[in-house]
């Protein structure tokens, strides 16, 4: 009897192991605490895609980063169908990691977008030059990545940074030619260009 117990009890030990292990990978924490796993339903554009969270459609603005308007063309279509291909090679499944604020005064969420293999698009789109830093505090927990990773890009000369690279900011873009029925987007964030 006493055997048993203790094997029960063994079991029992390793299984809230495991548990914890797993609570610790899956729900690791963010500045802000917390990380969610959903799929994208959607890409909008280079720096928004559009989830089912809690079972609401919500828009997502990738933090750190402004990708060129639709309209900037070429570069805007570009920026989107390079952020669709990596959203395809993870099925669109992704982990959103929030940072100190979580909504944008449009009310969609900002958040860092990670592959469940760990690469974060947000890095990746300014890296491979789809993209240009945008930092808007109080949200720049991953700042320096996303500098380091413009430096690259603009040094390499890919993307919006080659001869035939962008010639308006998306924010200078914006400002022209505000969306109908939405004011002008006005950051007080940094951009680079």
């Amino acid at each position: 009897m006493h055997r048993r117990c203790l094997k029960t009890s063994a079991l029992c030990t390793i299984l809230i192991a495991i548990l914890l292990h797993s609570l610790c990978i899956t729900g690791s924490s963010s500045a802000s605490g917390e990380q969610r796993h959903v799929r994208v339903s959607r890409v909008r554009d280079g720096d928004t895609v559009s989830i089912i969270l809690n079972g609401r459609k919500e828009k997502v603005r990738l933090i750190g980063m402004d990708a060129p308007e639709i309209k900037q063309r070429p570069w805007g279509t570009r920026a989107k169908k390079h952020l669709e291909k990596m959203l395809m090679a993870s099925n669109r499944k992704v982990i959103l990691e929030f940072d100190v604020e979580r909504r944008d005064k449009y009310g969609r969420l900002l958040c860092y977008i990670f592959t469940p293999d760990g690469k974060m698009l947000n890095i990746q789109m300014v890296q491979d030059g789809y993209a240009a830093l945008l930092t808007i505090p109080p949200n720049i927990k991953y700042v320096d990545e996303l500098r380091m990773a413009e430096n690259e890009a603009r040094q390499h000369r890919r993307g919006i940074w080659n001869s035939k690279g962008l010639k308006e900011s998306p924010r200078d873009y914006r400002k022209k030619h505000p969306y109908r029925g939405t004011p002008s987007e006005t950051h007080t964030g940094h951009s680079a260009f």
